[in-house]
């Protein structure tokens, strides 16, 4: 049986929206979220970044869940207010630009702070990692694999990042469509390509789902040799597991589907600010929320039926355990334009 993977991207309130001043009231509407996995043998992992890492309200929650070994906390940064602090556009709450995009020494700093701010908050070894905004390079790899992480969750099969932009000057994100849809264990000197790192990368779940209209059509092209890929691929939509608030139905359905092919695992995301009304511009009120959370149960219902839940990390040591050497936690400093739980740090 194959393994049903939670992962949450754990971050300030309505990111989407580029707000100036980042609040974390989203980690008061968590608990309803937790209680739902446990209810059906789910351990999420909630991939962090800087501002719920210094929320009281999420820190409390976090040790909580770790004490209770019903979930993980592992690490996701979002580049443009993740100390140390390098402005590298004309404004980068407007822009977000990646972390693949600062210079390799940037890079390192900013990994550098979150694993040892992570790892003294929580107590705990930092193993799981997801890129802000998908996107990933061998660079960061190779960060990555020297603070010890063995998973990570950043790669989107079938989807071309490189028209969201960060650097408006760059050349946008990530490329990630001819990626392995099934885990691997990274090339640091190409991570599109399985190699011999302790790096297991565990992709998002993306399916290739057709439009009905288009179906007869597809089955005529799929008969006929020499497919052109790009031709094909336009004509087929890429289908997330990653609620909407329409999709219940397809998810179920993809979740049934890979258990079907025998898929070694399924990976849900969601954002934790999209379980508080007006934290998301998904969910926008209280009756989507409620439509969300009606979704989400009919989706762990048939999941955890058919698959076992799993953190990363759980996965990762079933695949192959490996030593980790800990970096050595220091004195967090604090400051920036963040706000925690409604007030200003």
């Amino acid at each position: 049986m194959g393994s049903f993977i939670v992962t949450i991207d754990t971050e300030g309130d309505d990111i989407w929206n580029g707000p100036r001043e980042i609040t974390t009231c989203n980690a008061r509407y968590l608990p309803r979220f937790q209680e739902l996995c446990e209810r059906f043998g789910l351990k999420p992992t909630y991939l962090v970044n800087y501002e719920m890492a210094v929320s009281p309200a999420f820190v409390e929650f976090g040790r909580n869940v770790l004490a209770r070994g019903q979930g993980e906390i592992g690490m996701h940064l979002h580049a443009w207010n993740s100390p140390p602090i390098a402005p590298l556009t004309a404004d980068d709450s407007r822009h977000k630009p990646f972390l693949i995009e600062y210079p390799a020494e940037v890079l390192r700093a900013k990994v550098d702070f979150m694993t040892k701010l992570l790892q003294d908050v929580f107590a705990t070894a930092i193993t799981s990692h997801r890129a802000g905004r998908w996107a990933m390079n061998e660079q960061y790899a190779r960060t990555l694999i020297e603070y010890g992480y063995l998973t990570d969750c950043s790669v989107t099969p079938y989807v071309d990042w490189r028209g969201t932009l960060g650097d408006p000057v760059a050349s946008g994100g990530s490329d990630y469509r001819d990626f392995p849809t099934e885990p691997y264990f990274i090339d640091p000197e190409n991570i599109g390509r399985p190699g011999n790192s302790t790096l297991l990368e565990v992709p998002m779940t993306v399916s290739k789902r057709c439009h009905p209209a288009l179906r007869p059509l597809v089955r005529t092209i799929l008969s006929r040799p020499g497919i052109p890929r790009g031709v094909l691929g336009r004509m087929l939509r890429n289908q997330w597991l990653r609620p909407n608030g329409y999709n219940g139905a397809a998810m179920v359905a993809q979740v049934e589907e890979a258990a079907a092919s025998g898929a070694p695992h399924i990976e849900f995301m969601l954002h934790s600010s999209e379980f508080m009304p007006a934290g998301s511009p998904t969910f926008p009120d209280t009756g989507s929320v409620e439509g969300l959370y009606a979704d989400l149960e009919a989706l762990f219902e048939r999941a955890s039926a058919l698959f076992t839940g799993a953190t990363l990390a759980e996965f990762r040591h079933a695949y192959e355990p490996a030593p980790r050497v800990a970096v050595q936690a220091e004195a967090i400093p604090t400051g920036g334009n963040v706000v925690i739980d409604g007030l200003r740090s």
